[in-house]
């Protein structure tokens, strides 16, 4: 059976950093580009981030490219996306996405507020 489980998200304060993880199982991870989407209240979902099959390409939306790095580690079928410098409009709930959209995650809310 196929799992992505997003977890990491919280409350944070302007400025602040948090850490989303991905984990993987029940297909070929490794084998495959992993999207970072995120929808914020009353929008379509947006795509934030992406890394290719193997780590060596990667692609961010231009609100976030500056601020957030995404990495993998196909050994643990993780990924991971590291936020910094978070502003309000950041403010979403985070899916991952594997296979072209095929392998969904059900999401981690995000929030950045004072």
């Amino acid at each position: 059976q196929v799992h992505l489980v997003e977890s990491g998200g919280g409350t944070v304060q302007p400025g602040g950093s948090l850490r989303l993880s991905c984990a993987a199982s029940g297909f070929g991870f490794s084998d495959y580009t992993v999207t970072w989407y995120r929808q914020r209240p009353g929008e379509e979902r947006e795509l934030v981030a992406q890394i290719s099959a193997v780590g060596r390409s990667t692609l961010y939306s231009d609100p976030v490219r500056g601020r957030f790095t995404v990495s993998r580690d196909n050994t643990k079928n993780m990924v991971w996306l590291q936020m910094v410098n978070l502003k309000p409009e950041d403010t979403a709930v985070y899916y991952c996405s594997a296979a072209g959209g095929i392998y969904w995650g059900r999401g981690t809310q995000v929030t950045v507020s004072s």
